[in-house]
């Protein structure tokens, strides 16, 4: 009876110890992550970029297949006639601007989402 009020006691203590303070505080932990991701994330650009096959050939630091993001933005000033033309350049494909690896077409993609990438892609021009 004893071992039994003793087990029964180590119990108690033991969820004693979660108490209410503990699980609002990994509540808060868990806001704070989930915040701070959608905030690494805002530009919908960039989540239209992340939803896209483009990680396959492009980073936004190292040339991978295509060149890095911000060697692009370091190129291609922000203009209304730059981002058009980059906008076209993603929606047809093309070849020779960045070597002989051709860029593959992405004819699905809507013009205005391709402009919302260029401009997150073109803000990353360090200043």
């Amino acid at each position: 009876m004893k071992k039994t009020f003793l087990i029964l006691g180590a119990v108690v203590i033991f969820m004693a110890s979660f108490s209410k303070a503990d699980l609002t505080r990994e509540k808060t932990v868990v806001a704070t992550a989930t915040l701070a991701s959608h905030a690494l994330q805002s530009n919908p650009g960039e989540k239209l970029i992340n939803k896209s096959d483009c990680l396959g050939c492009h980073n936004k630091t190292n040339k991978i297949i295509g060149p890095a993001y911000v060697e692009i933005a370091k190129k291609y000033p922000a203009t209304e006639k730059n981002i058009n033309m980059l906008a076209d350049k993603i929606i047809k494909g093309g070849t020779g601007v960045w070597g002989n690896m051709p860029m593959t077409a992405h004819a699905t993609l809507k013009k205005d989402d391709a402009k919302l990438m260029v401009k997150y892609i073109l803000s990353l021009k360090k200043k």
